[in-house]
Order: C-alpha cells, then sequence, then structure tokens
C-alpha cells in the first residue's frame, strides 16, 4: 500500500506541475502567436470544454482498460499535448493542441482521483488530501521551473519537450505501483453501467443518484468560490483596497499557502474526525474567511482573510472526490471512475464559469458585494456536510492489489 500511495501521490504531483507549467508560459504563447486578449481567451476555453468532454468517457474508458491505464496513458499523453502547443504552426494547429491539452488532462484528472479513492479503500486509510496538496506542491514547482525558463528565453518547445521526457520517466517508474483494477470491478453492479454505456440515454444517466448530485453541487460550490478568489482577488485588493500591484499578490499567495499547509496535515485529520465534521468546519472558516475579506477596511486585513479562507478551503474538496469516489463503489455505484467523472463534469463546469459570472455581477454590483454572495454558498454547503458520511476505514470492500504487490504486503 505504500508503494500505492506514493504512485497515486507522485502523480497528482505530475500533473499539477504540468497544469501550472502550461499556465505560466501563456505570456509566451500569446506573444509567439501574437494572439489577441479575445483569441487566447478563446482557445483557453478551449481547453475547459475538452476536459469536460473527457470526464465523461474516463469512466467507459477505465471500465475496459482499468483506471490504472487511464492514468498511465494520459499522464504520457499530457506533456506530448503540450509539446503540440510548442510545435503549433498557426492558430488552427494550436487550437488542435489545447483540444489535446484539455482531453489528456480531464482524463488523468478523473482517473487519478478514481486511484486514490481505490487506494484509501484498500488501506482503509484517507489519503485524497494529501494527493490534492502534492498537486499543490507540484503546481509551485512547475510555476518556479516554468518561470525560470521564460526568463531565461527558453522556447516553448524545449520546455514542454524537457518536462516531457521527465514526466515520462516517472510515469514509467511509478506507474507499476498503481492498483491493477477498481474494487467495483469485483461487484456486478458495476458492470451494468458498462452494458448500459451502449444504450445511449440510459447508459449516459445510470449513476447520477441523489448523493452524487449533491456532492457534485457541493464540489461545483466549493471550486466556485476558489476560482473567484485565483481570478479576482489580485483586482479586489488593488482596485478596492488600494494595495500596489505587488502587494495585490499576496491575497493569492496567502490563499494558496494556507490551502496546501491545510491538506498536508488533511488526511491526519480525516483520520481523527468524521468527514462531515471536516467540511462543515472547513466550509464555515472559509465562510468566516471572506466575511472578513469584504469588511476589511486595508489590505493587510483582506489578506488574512483571504488566508483563512485557504485554510478553510482546504480538506472539503477532497473530501467530496472521496465520498463520490466510494459512493461510486458501494453496493449498485456506477464505480469509483464513473462517480468522480459525473462529479469532475460539474465541478469542471463550476470553475470555467465562476470567474466569468464573478465577473458580470461584479460589472452590476460591484465587487466587494459580489465577493460577499459567495458566503452564503459556502454556508450551504456546510449546512449539507452530512452528505460526505462515511470513512474509507468503514468501507466494506476486499483490498484492491496493486501490480505486482503480493497479498501478504496488505
Amino acid at each position: 500500500m505504500r508503494r500505492a500511495r506514493a504512485a497515486v501521490t507522485a502523480v497528482f504531483a505530475v500533473n499539477g506541475a504540468l497544469i501550472a507549467a502550461f499556465a505560466v508560459r501563456t505570456p509566451s504563447l500569446k506573444a509567439d502567436h501574437d494572439l489577441t486578449e479575445g483569441l487566447l481567451g478563446l482557445l483557453t476555453a478551449l481547453v475547459g470544454v475538452a476536459g469536460l468532454g473527457a470526464t465523461q468517457v474516463a469512466g467507459r474508458l477505465a471500465a475496459r482498460i482499468g483506471s490504472a491505464w487511464v492514468v498511465r496513458i494520459a499522464a504520457v499523453a499530457l506533456p506530448l499535448a503540450l509539446l503540440g502547443v510548442g510545435l503549433a504552426g498557426g492558430p488552427i494547429h494550436l487550437a488542435a493542441a489545447m483540444l489535446l491539452v484539455g482531453a489528456a488532462n480531464g482524463l488523468l484528472d478523473t482517473a487519478m482521483n478514481a486511484q486514490a479513492v481505490m487506494v484509501e479503500r484498500a488501506a482503509h486509510r484517507p489519503i485524497m488530501n494529501g494527493c490534492h496538496a502534492a498537486w499543490s506542491i507540484g503546481s509551485v514547482a512547475g510555476s518556479l521551473t516554468g518561470g525560470a525558463a521564460a526568463q531565461a528565453g527558453m522556447s516553448l518547445t524545449t520546455h514542454y519537450l524537457i518536462a516531457g521526457v521527465v514526466v515520462t520517466a516517472v510515469v514509467l517508474v511509478v506507474g507499476r505501483g498503481l492498483p491493477a483494477e477498481e474494487a467495483s470491478a469485483q461487484h456486478p453492479p458495476a458492470r451494468t453501467d458498462d452494458v448500459a454505456g451502449r444504450r445511449g440515454w440510459r447508459g449516459w444517466r445510470a449513476g447520477w443518484t441523489r448523493r452524487v448530485l449533491l456532492l457534485g453541487a457541493m464540489g461545483a460550490a466549493v471550486l466556485a468560490c476558489e476560482g473567484a478568489v485565483i481570478t479576482w482577488s489580485g483586482v479586489f485588493l488593488h482596485e478596492d483596497r488600494g494595495a500596489s500591484l505587488g502587494a495585490a499578490s499576496l491575497g493569492l499567495v496567502a490563499f494558496t499557502a494556507c490551502q496546501t499547509a491545510g491538506r498536508l496535515v488533511g488526511d491526519r485529520l480525516s483520520a481523527q474526525h468524521p468527514a462531515r465534521v471536516l467540511v462543515r468546519g472547513g466550509t464555515a472558516l472559509a465562510a468566516a474567511g471572506l466575511t472578513a475579506v469584504v469588511v476589511a477596511p486595508t489590505p493587510i486585513l483582506a489578506i488574512a482573510g483571504f488566508a483563512l479562507a485557504g485554510l478553510g478551503l482546504a480538506t472539503p474538496l477532497p473530501l467530496i472526490f472521496s465520498a463520490a469516489g466510494h459512493a461510486g463503489t458501494a453496493e449498485g455505484g456506477a464505480g469509483a471512475t464513473a462517480s468522480v467523472a459525473r462529479l469532475t463534469t460539474m465541478t469542471y463546469s463550476a470553475m470555467l464559469l465562476a470567474p466569468a459570472l464573478v465577473g458580470r455581477v461584479a460589472q452590476a454590483l460591484g465587487l466587494t458585494w459580489t465577493l460577499a454572495l459567495l458566503v452564503p454558498l459556502l454556508v450551504t454547503v456546510a449546512w449539507k456536510a452530512h452528505v460526505v458520511a462515511g470513512t474509507p476505514a468503514s468501507s466494506a470492500a476486499p483490498p484492491v492489489v496493486p501490480a505486482g504487490v503480493p497479498n501478504e504486503a496488505l
């Protein structure tokens, strides 16, 4: 199980590093292709659209070849797609490469979260917070190395080629430690989803249980708040609280640092406290943090509010993903990957729409009142925290044996 956990954690870190490397080189991409803001926005939207589509494919693909293979393939395909971005010779080639980036990331995002759920069920121990913390740490590493590459004048092609070689090597090393099959594959109900998948509407509808829908709505609300902070915290601090451009960036820095720190201890907390308590407490703390942001008279107090919000939003999303995966592997479920795919569809949609929606509302009400509207959204999630009740340790599913690991090692 140590090997399986290390493998899944490494995949999360790799994904975070690649996405950050992609995002931090956006100015280089814009300059290299002489893109307008509108065209760059359209190309970026293609990544999200392709990711949404891929989340729907991930469940069925995992049912055929196993989610471990989906992770291995997508983890290699993503840097290749990034290399395609670097090699693109024009807008059409660039659009095709962006679609491939989104599709590969959607597959990887869904399958790696499902893998984390499978390791949780096998080890009877929470690991999801640590995996998401690894994603954050990988994101920081990818941002720093990407920034250094840009500063050194390295081309996108060279940067992504180096990243691809490193990632492929990591995947080859850790790939064998991934769980070989889904726990739900041992139960007949999980196969009914694949059969129904050939029947069009019935297949798409299968697995959309009331609990999965509630978890998806909760995850979407959490990610909407996170997306709003990521996109608008700097603007709020600069334009509404009078911070300098340099100081305005500290809101996001404080938010991200506290969120990562919270996730590093999140698994320990999950082992000691029920998931519903952590989700309720976390979202309530985040609501208090955003309240402090909107009432703060000075930039430093607003930054402290963003830090509090980041600490509060550290554990809810990983626990919601974990709950969805365990719901999928329960009797009559659609499988861990299928359930995570449905959850990811809703959270991806929220992450895509929230920043734009906040901008439109802020244009009418002002950014302060718009951020204030996020507080009741978090309070609602806290109210519905009982939906995530259940822990990996309470699962009755038999252990999942990673490839190459003898039964005695469990």
